[in-house]
């Protein structure tokens, strides 16, 4: 049994390696179960690794809607947690299954009637629609099923608990690559369901996760007691749930149009250009996932101590998180900047690629540290109920900043491509540097 951390009272520091490290280690399983997914597209041949990459978009609206309820439930828990508010944090609780599964049908629902045309916008036709269909309907069948997980996660989040998520994330990868192949190809007797297969396989793993992590969160003091009264619709409690979710949620969704922002630009460039920021943006992920558990932990963090009316200890959170985050990164960025050729001669043998792909992790191997400094505040933010903060912060680098920036430097000055480069360079940094100006005062 692991001890119960006390975020209140625990040194920051020790809370912060306590929570961030095993979110951090289930979120590179995480990663690789997509990394999974891919290669037995990819045996399957190409218009099925095609329909994962088309089906991207609207896998993201899921994924985006439910880390939105996820942050918004985490907050609220942790501030009720912190105040000692048993019986809020327990409607906060149910009333957020309540959220996800009605989110979730809804989902499915409006998914199934959007996906033709939307995938027909994209260029699918004939086999190439059916095939991305047999894929998404299967994801959208199991909507619930990847909301569901992420709101009991938030409940072991906000008391500092993500040894569970990291066990479910490591137990759920091991079944993907059993899984799969099974579903994919009709081993021992099943039918052979192609994509459809993997995208089966992936609801199985989510259902099996929200078993693992309820027989977890159930023992919790503010599930122990929950009554069916709970779960009647609060109109009260929903629009405080709303009023967290909504704005990480759509935050989330301009990470998606940012990168359609990205690809308009460097598409100008050839498509070796696109290759190639494909691939160091993968590069790029892998290095900055040592810092993604940050995010969890000063979500926890912040918001037990805010709840508790500790800020002295909201304080040491966020900058204790800014210095370990930008530490992390800098010593990332040295490694990018090292290793940048060899990284990219692992994906490919294209010298126009690796050419663009060597430019492009140069210029991150200066962006990566700021990446921590600007979501460990959004997190905090949203740990201190303020959530909004993190919607607009994502509209300034995400989409506004951007298309200026990246439109000035790349043609205007005729920098090119290195335009497009060091200008998410400079978004980023600028959206960094006006993150911990903005955090400097308020905590």
């Amino acid at each position: 049994m692991k001890q119960q951390l006390s975020l209140t009272t625990d040194p920051i520091p020790q809370l912060i390696w306590r929570i961030a490290l095993p979110m951090s280690v289930g979120m590179f399983f995480n990663t690789m179960f997509n990394v999974v997914d891919t290669l037995c597209a990819g045996w399957l041949g190409t218009e099925s690794l095609a329909a994962l990459s088309l089906s991207f978009p609207l896998y993201f609206v899921v994924f985006a809607i439910g880390s939105g309820i996820s942050q918004g439930t985490t907050a609220l828990l942790a501030n009720a947690l912190g105040a000692g508010q048993t019986a809020d944090a327990r409607k906060v609780f149910a009333q957020s299954l309540l959220f996800a599964t009605t989110s979730g049908v809804l989902l499915s629902i409006v998914g199934w009637l959007a996906a033709p045309r939307l995938f027909r916008l994209l260029g699918a036709e004939g086999s190439y629609l059916s095939t991305v269909l047999d894929y998404m309907n299967v994801i959208l069948a199991g909507g619930v099923f990847f909301l569901l997980p992420m709101i009991l996660n938030s409940a072991l989040s906000a008391q500092g608990t993500t040894w569970v998520y990291r066990n479910f994330l490591i137990a759920g990868f091991v079944a993907n690559v059993a899984l799969n192949p099974l579903l994919m190809w009709g081993w021992a007797g099943l039918p052979a369901l192609g994509v459809g297969g993997i995208a089966l396989a992936t609801v199985i793993v989510q259902m099996g996760g929200g078993l693992f992590l309820w027989s977890h969160v159930s023992k919790a003091e503010f599930c122990r007691h929950l009554r069916r009264e709970d779960f009647k619709p609060d109109a009260q409690v929903l629009r405080r749930i709303a009023g967290q979710a909504v704005p990480a949620a759509l935050n989330m969704l301009t990470i998606s149009l940012g990168v359609f922002v990205i690809t308009w630009f460097v598409k100008h460039f050839g498509k070796e250009a696109v290759a190639a920021t494909g691939i160091a943006t993968r590069i790029e992920q892998i290095v900055l996932m040592p810092a993604i558990g940050l995010n969890s932990a000063v979500l926890s963090i912040v918001g037990q101590n805010h709840g508790a009316g500790l800020p002295h200890r909201v304080r040491e959170a966020w900058v204790t998180n800014v210095k370990i985050g930008a530490g992390l990164m800098l010593l990332g960025g040295f490694l990018v900047w090292l290793l940048r050729d060899p990284a990219m001669r692992l994906f490919t043998q294209d010298l126009v690629v690796i050419g663009h792909g060597r430019d492009y992790l140069r210029s991150s191997s200066v962006t990566l540290a700021a990446y921590p400094i600007l979501f460990v505040t959004v997190f905090a933010m949203q740990g201190i109920k303020r959530p909004a903060y993190g919607l607009w912060m994502g509209i300034y680098r995400q989409l506004v900043a951007p298309v200026i920036v990246f439109h000035t430097l790349a043609f205007t000055l005729g920098w090119g491509l290195w335009g497009v480069w060091w200008g998410i360079c400079f978004v980023t940094w600028s959206a960094a540097l006006f993150a911990f100006g903005w955090g400097w005062r308020k905590f």
